[in-house]
């Protein structure tokens, strides 16, 4: 569209953006092969098929791409030993790719089992320090749109995936890599970034600039330790996102598919183009009906929705150099709006006067080029209103220096509020705005309740300065249903425990508080010395809610004779019963030594009136040298057996 504005004028224009179905997609799968990801590789081998099906579900034109890098391949980022060189995990006794910075491996298909089979031939490398060259990958990701294959109707995501913090700026300066990145595509002839070694790393500037010049969605899919930072980066980069990976990328298909529901679900514009001279503000009005000043985003957009956003654009001075240019384009989407701007501050139209013009007072003026002239003693943009009006009217606050808080124009003794591109500015002298409350982690009002006047108003259920502090009990309520034990104070919906000694979630631990009735044993005590008198206990029961029932109920003394008789038949049974045991026992062993010493005796084979144990002292030889007639044997006998 084409616009001419008159010096200091502004002008509305509505822009509706409508949520299609079937929208194609391409995600491109970016991951970091570092040794530490090596069993990822394992987990993401049907990732193409899997992936397929989902967003099967969601579009039926869906494309799938993948990346891969690990680092710079220059010291320090690696050691640069032959050995090293060849196999950067030999000193473990793995076998590894050399380090390489960025690989294309496949552009955009869709082909899954290609996908598929891409994954299963990839292999892990290796480098030293923590970090990796992944935003080096973004940027070639980002710039190399032919090789990669985005498509010029496509929503484009780029899946970042690693478990490390990344390069960025002049980090590479340590390893004598000086020349700034110069955000041009440098893919050789094997698909891979030949600057590695020669361009520094790329700034967050930089990146933000070439993903929103390519319409470039970034889901960071990073693990729990790498959150904050990747959370710290998608701050500066508009549409970006961070989920968070499980240690083997056990839930990647789980955290793309919320990803890319999340920003389907969401239409927000962006603003690009020459506006450093202008004051654009929005109001969104959302498919609900919601109409929300001040903002360019509407969220829970469903499929075949309408988006509508009323955009002010105000000329605050006449353009010097010419009409102005710009964009306005839903984030992550080609389709845009094109503004020309141009001002009018001179112009040859003062032979078409009209005095007396119905359009300046009515006839209180003359209209000329496009402008009143008021006839003396009238002032306005119109001539609606009178000098007496003026002076009559206060444009200044109390104490104030500026008429209207220097946010508005003193028109008719009236102010007349300046739109802002930041929200709402109102009240009688533009002393107020919805923008420039507190802000608790970056929300305003922390994002439970409404600026007003500088003030939070906090919405139902939410407390305090910043609207961060819930007033909900319920964490707060000890094991018995007593709030916070009663040894503290409920704020924030945590206990802040006020008695000496007491910790924990509910203030339940507290080794030196004693029981309850031993607390009020004082105030109780006070009440029956004091005979009644109120007055004498008021400060030992500051801290107790006490009511005394002076009737005495003492309980019944103990039987003495029958607690004595009962311990003593108690042992005498005891004594009895371990008594009659013993006695069973010995009775037992005695009858299986008994039968032992009979079977032993049944098995003897001497005669009864022999023993065994003698052995005869007379022993007998056979001299077989010595003959004679008859061959006769002499006996030996001796009385010592020899």
């Amino acid at each position: 569209i084409s616009l001419v504005l008159l010096c200091v004028e502004f002008v509305t224009f509505q822009i509706n953006v409508l949520q299609t179905e079937d929208y194609p997609v391409d995600i491109y799968y970016l991951m970091d092969l570092s040794a530490s990801l090596i069993d990822d590789l394992e987990r993401i081998k049907d990732l193409g098929s899997t992936l397929s099906k989902e967003m099967a579900k969601l579009t039926s034109k869906f494309r799938l791409g993948f990346g891969s890098f690990v680092e710079k391949p220059v010291l320090p980022f690696i050691k640069i030993t032959p050995a090293d060189l060849k196999n950067p995990c030999h000193g473990v006794d793995q076998v590894c790719l050399p380090t390489f910075g960025y690989k294309h491996v496949l552009p955009l298909t869709s082909n899954t089992d290609e996908f598929n089979k891409i994954i299963a031939k990839q292999q892990v490398s290796a480098n030293i320090d923590t970090a990796e060259c992944g935003f080096d990958a973004i940027m070639q990701v980002a710039v190399c749109g032919d090789k990669i294959g985005w498509r010029n109707d496509s929503m484009r995501l780029l899946v970042f995936v690693s478990d490390g913090d990344s390069h960025f700026g002049m980090d590479s300066k340590i390893s004598g890599i000086v020349i700034p990145n110069d955000g041009e595509c440098h893919l050789d002839g094997n698909n891979e970034y030949s600057m590695s070694t020669h361009l520094e790393y790329p700034s967050l500037g930089q990146l933000m600039d070439k993903l929103v010049e390519n319409n470039i969605l970034l889901i960071f899919a990073v693990t729990e330790n790498q959150k904050r930072n990747y959370e710290n980066y998608a701050h500066f980069i508009p549409g970006a996102t961070v989920g968070v990976l499980e240690e083997d990328s056990r839930n990647i298909l789980e955290l793309i598919v919320t990803a890319y529901k999340e920003l389907r679900s969401e239409i927000e514009l962006e603003v690009l183009g020459q506006t450093e001279d202008l004051h654009i503000s929005f109001t969104a009005i959302c498919p609900d009906g919601t109409v929300l000043p001040g903002q360019k985003q509407c969220s829970n957009v469903k499929a075949g929705d309408t988006v509508s956003f009323n955009v002010t654009v105000e000329l605050p001075a006449c353009l010097d150099d010419g009409p102005l240019r710009f964009h306005i384009k839903p984030v992550g989407f080609q389709d845009a709006l094109e503004v020309h701007l141009d001002s009018l501050c001179s112009c040859a139209c003062r032979s078409t006067r009209q005095p007396n013009s119905s359009h300046c007072g009515p006839g209180r003026g003359v209209l000329e080029c496009g402008s009143c002239l008021c006839s003396p003693g009238y002032t306005g943009s119109r001539c609606e209103c009178t000098e007496e009006d003026d002076r009559s009217g206060d444009c200044k606050a109390d104490g104030a220096a500026e008429t209207c808080s220097g946010q508005g124009e003193c028109l008719c003794g009236r102010c007349a509020c300046k739109a802002s591109s930041f929200g709402r500015v109102y009240g009688p002298y533009c002393e107020c705005n919805d923008f420039s409350c507190a802000r608790y982690r970056g929300e305003l009002c922390g994002g439970h309740g409404d600026c007003d006047c500088g003030v939070c108003v906090c919405r139902s259920g939410w407390t305090g300065e910043f609207c961060n502090c819930s007033s909900a009990v319920d964490g707060c309520l000890s094991g018995d249903g007593e709030l916070c034990g009663g040894r503290g104070k409920c704020v924030c919906g945590r206990c802040v425990c006020s008695v000496p000694g007491a910790s924990g979630e509910a203030c339940e631990r507290c080794p030196t508080c004693g029981d309850t009735c031993s607390s009020a044993r004082t105030c109780v005590e006070c009440h029956l010395q004091a005979e009644g008198s109120m007055e004498k206990c008021a400060e030992k029961c500051s801290a107790s809610h006490v009511s005394v029932n002076s009737s005495i109920d003492c309980p019944e003394p103990p039987n003495i004779p029958m607690i004595s008789l009962g311990v003593s038949l108690s042992v005498l049974c005891m004594g009895t019963i371990l008594l009659v045991a013993w006695k069973l026992l010995v009775s037992v062993q005695d009858r299986k030594e008994v039968a032992k010493f009979e079977a032993e005796r049944a098995k003897a084979k001497w005669q009864s009136d022999t023993n065994p144990l003698f052995r005869s002292s007379t022993s007998t030889f056979r001299n077989v040298t010595y003959k004679r007639e008859g061959k006769r044997n002499v006996d030996i006998h001796s009385a010592d057996g020899y």
